[in-house]
């Protein structure tokens, strides 16, 4: 922390005094450095004065004052606005002129998604499912001198989370003194900050000024402008990740390529799988979409969303494209995307965080919802101008936007509506149905009915097989139940969507008993 200046010189308060820091901070500042040694809370304490204002500005604007139109603090553009009203405007004109028409094409129109949809989640399991035995996977020998690795892990209403926190922290095969662990509290939250404060040997405690909206990434972004690594990974208050995923984490960022590596993604599941229906059908999902389907992604070069945590940085690139988005609710895809929009290489690694799956209905439903909604804003603001998505992500890039981040959500909505539409002529033999069905629509529609559930049946029986959990297999029979509360989740996110798009659905931690300790 600079405390005084003359034009030849220049004094800087420190933790810590050495020669390479001195010679260091004067190439910096272009005139001698002279140091005054602080005890480390007390400089911590009068950084965090000096720094605070400008970056929760940067935290909560930095990204739609830099980018307006890839920020989400706006759900909508007015282009947007005046072509979703004039399809629904022409829609509801077509319904009054010829009602059988119109709703043909809107079978019609869904099924092509449904389709789209089902066909690129098969294509990208069947490339993931080629990188089960990757030799760049393997943590390699660390030589010379390691960077130093942060660690931000947010916490907010998770006080009795903070010590089994800390013991899986410790776990972590990093040099202590090259590790910058901060533990990121919101300034109300009383009770995490003292839990938290019981560990400031340890840790570095980042207290989040009110303003701006309660998000993750917003709390994210304010610890952003402490951090001292070269590299960076989020992990969440409940989270055990393998010990050695540092060092893996590092070593991939050591591989020369065309484009070195700016993120990866650890692969996640759940240390509470066998708790009930509920955590085994989530493991299920976790398990196909983070072995499979993501691998699979990287390997098409398809834009890869991130999941909300274990993602590892390199910090300069976080900082260049201004990290999060404070006004999305599923940050972690939408920066994902932005990263790629910008040439940056996204790539996933083979080491896995454990975490702990929602055990009951209510936090389950509300945690989907707020992954949907942020889905849609998501897909909303990164297709704002088409043309210039076609050019920075290509055509094949644009249709795995359209059919994998647009397709899932518009898929929860309208799978009950096919379902019972189905049940309905299958139970009663009515015939009530087949003008939405005749034709071309037909084979479409039955193809997206039957082919589409089933092969998404198959996709779930083989997703626990990696990890060799094979008494999970039987239950992906019951998956289509599961989708039942995926769409109940997906309209609760149009609801959100609508109602309150920056709200954000806390999903609390510490309800499983496997939590106090590692998986």
């Amino acid at each position: 922390l600079p405390v005084e200046e003359t034009p030849h010189a220049i004094t800087l308060a420190v933790a810590e005094r050495s020669a390479h820091l001195a010679a260091s901070l004067t190439l910096l500042f272009g005139k001698e450095a002279h140091f005054v040694r602080w005890p480390l809370p007390e400089l911590r304490a009068a950084i965090y004065a000096r720094v605070a204002p400008f970056a929760m500005h940067e935290a909560v604007h930095g990204l739609r004052e830099s980018e307006p139109a890839r920020s989400a603090s706006m759900r909508a553009t007015p282009f947007q606005i005046v072509l979703f009203a004039s399809l629904g405007g022409l829609f509801v004109a077509a319904l009054a002129l010829n009602a059988s028409a119109a709703l043909v094409l809107a079978v019609a129109f869904m099924s092509v998604f449904y389709v789209g949809h089902f066909l690129l989640r098969t294509l990208a399991a069947g490339a993931g499912a080629a990188t089960f035995h990757n030799p760049a996977a393997q943590a390699q020998p660390q030589r010379g001198l390691l960077p130093v690795y942060t660690v931000l892990v947010p916490l907010y209403r998770e006080a009795q989370i903070v010590p089994s926190l800390m013991a899986a922290m410790r776990m972590l095969e990093w040099p202590k003194d090259r590790l910058d662990l901060k533990l990121i509290v919101e300034e109300d939250d009383l009770e995490t900050r003292e839990a938290a404060s019981r560990f400031e040997d340890e840790a570095e405690v980042i207290v989040v000024p009110p303003g701006g909206p309660r998000t993750k990434p917003k709390a994210l972004n304010f610890a952003l402008a402490f951090a001292r690594g070269d590299f960076l990974v989020i992990y969440d208050a409940e989270d055990r990740p393998e010990p050695d995923q540092l060092k893996k984490a590092h070593a991939r960022f050591q591989e020369k390529g065309e484009r070195p590596i700016a993120c990866l993604q650890a692969r996640l599941n759940c240390y509470n799988r066998n708790r009930n229906w509920l955590t085994r059908l989530f493991a299920l999902d976790y398990a196909l979409w983070f072995d499979f389907m993501l691998p699979g992604l990287e390997r098409m070069g398809l834009p890869l969303p991130l999941g909300g945590t274990s993602n590892h940085f390199r910090v300069s690139v976080l900082r260049h494209v201004h990290a999060w988005d404070a006004w999305n609710v599923t940050e972690d895809a939408d920066l994902g995307l932005r990263l790629m929009r910008h040439g940056h290489r996204i790539a996933t690694l083979d080491s896995t965080t454990f975490e702990e799956a929602a055990e009951t209905l209510g936090p389950w439903l509300r945690q989907r919802a707020r992954w949907l909604k942020g889905y849609l804003i998501t897909f909303l603001v990164h297709m704002r101008v088409p043309g210039r998505a076609l050019m920075e992500f290509g055509a094949f890039g644009v249709l795995g936007l359209v059919f994998f981040i647009g397709g899932s959500v518009l898929t929860a909505l309208v799978n009950p509506v096919f379902w019972i539409l189905w049940i309905i002529w299958a139970a009663t033999g009515t015939n009530d149905f087949h003008f939405l069905f005749g034709g071309t629509v037909e084979g479409l529609a039955l193809f997206s009915m039957i082919a589409g559930n089933l092969g998404c049946l198959v996709l779930w029986l083989i997703a626990p097989m990696r990890r060799g959990w094979m008494e999970l297999a039987p239950w992906a029979l019951t998956a289509p139940l599961y989708w039942l509360l995926i769409s109940a989740a997906g309209w609760l996110a149009l609801y959100d969507f609508i109602a309150r798009p920056f709200h954000w659905h806390k999903t609390p931690h510490g309800a499983s008993a496997a939590s106090a300790g590692a998986p």
